[in-house]
């Protein structure tokens, strides 16, 4: 049996969130606002359906289906005062859930189309960032992204971009985009610059592609963080790697779901990962897009896998001790946080109800191709 939690208590918790694309997390009505203002011809003008479109729901059959609103939401992106407003209303909505400390990735490559300059780019977004941390108190983090369709040569004016503005409010690497046919090896001069200066990067991996991906991102790479791991799973020998040492996975739920990496809350592997004792840390991805936030990716969590309000919290520390920060600066906040989620008690009288939870092997049957018509990839990606 589970004590029911709210929504509503959920959001009163301190949390991270620590994979969120700025692309993907703009207010709907900003967008409308600056298309008109912009001249942008958006696919439509009507709120409801242009939330239709750009929202991923049950119409999106893979990764790639999924990462076509960006098409929408970037088309408004390409001015400084764009960005500047985008980055400060995506710190405000963190906030309003209570959001302490958000890491925002994007990459400046997709912001040139008006012909900014890649350092005026990061500028703008820092400036709103900088504003919501003046004005609200939310502590941020910046990423920067390249792109694993694009050339090496592009990630690696990404990644020196990360060393020019370092401590400057970039605290990572990271790199995005499909998967598949797109091995990140290929791009290990730009993990090796930011590395060589001692940044911290992360790499999405095992959402598209099997757990080579995700081995490749570790192992020839040096990723410190994996975004998303949803394939994990499927490798035991990795697994426990990731696990022995305590290499976090940046998991985002609903939008594995929405990009076909898992097939169903149930199957999701996210449940056992938590019960195993990975360094799990739950996130939103893109706010818009998936039309979350982190409490109520928590409060799904909880609803479908049990949760109880001490897992959830242990899951809040972790993603604070995954942070990008300064060992001094997280150890503070840590003991800040941990402070005040001691505090917060399950409400007296709440409701209690018994969940039904997949067995590990359950799980693990339905992460792993069943059969050669299986079309996700399970080819090794090193050989690529």
């Amino acid at each position: 049996m589970v004590h029911e939690l709210s929504l509503q208590l959920i959001e009163s918790l301190p949390k991270t969130d620590l994979h969120c694309h700025l692309d993907g997390s703009l207010r709907l009505d900003t967008i409308l606002e600056l298309a008109r203002e912009q001249g942008v011809a958006l696919p439509t003008f009507d709120r409801a359906e242009l939330f239709r479109m750009i929202y991923a729901g049950d119409v999106c059959e893979s990764l790639e289906d999924y990462l076509k609103a960006f098409d929408i939401t970037l088309s408004v992106m390409q001015t400084e005062a764009a960005l500047e407003r985008i980055a400060y209303e995506l710190a405000e909505d963190a906030w309003k859930e209570n959001v302490r400390y958000i890491e925002v990735r994007y990459s400046p490559l997709l912001h040139q189309e008006l012909g900014l300059r890649l350092t005026t780019v990061v500028e703008a977004v820092l400036r709103g960032l900088r504003a919501a941390k003046r004005e609200l108190g939310i502590r941020y983090g910046l990423i920067l992204c390249g792109i694993r369709s694009m050339t090496p040569e592009t990630s690696l004016r990404i990644a020196e971009l990360c060393v020019a503005f370092k401590n400057r409010g970039v605290v990572g690497f990271d790199l995005a985009g499909a998967e598949v046919n797109n091995p990140a090896k290929l791009h290990r001069q730009a993990f090796q610059l930011v590395i060589d200066n001692n940044i911290n990067c992360t790499a999405h991996a095992g959402e598209a592609f099997g757990p080579d991906s995700i081995a490749q991102a570790i192992h020839k790479c040096s990723a410190h963080r994996i975004g998303h791991g949803t394939r994990l799973v499927e490798n035991g020998d990795l697994l426990n790697y990731v696990n022995d040492h305590r290499i976090p996975l940046e998991v985002c739920p609903s939008s594995n779901l929405q990009t076909k990496a898992a097939t169903s809350w149930e199957t999701h592997p996210v449940d056992f990962y938590v019960d195993y004792g990975l360094r799990i840390t739950i996130n939103t991805d893109n706010r818009l897009i998936t039309d979350t936030t982190v409490s109520k990716e928590l409060w799904l969590c909880h609803k479908h896998y049990g949760w109880s309000l001490d897992t959830i919290k242990e899951i809040i520390i972790a993603g604070f001790k995954s942070a990008f920060l300064p060992y001094r600066e997280k150890a503070d906040l840590l003991a800040e946080i941990t402070a005040e989620l001691a505090k917060i008690k399950v409400p007296a009288n709440g409701k209690t109800r018994e969940v039904v939870r997949p067995a590990p092997s359950e799980v693990q049957r339905a992460g792993a191709p069943t059969s050669p018509d299986d079309p996700r990839p399970s080819t090794d990606i090193l050989r690529q």
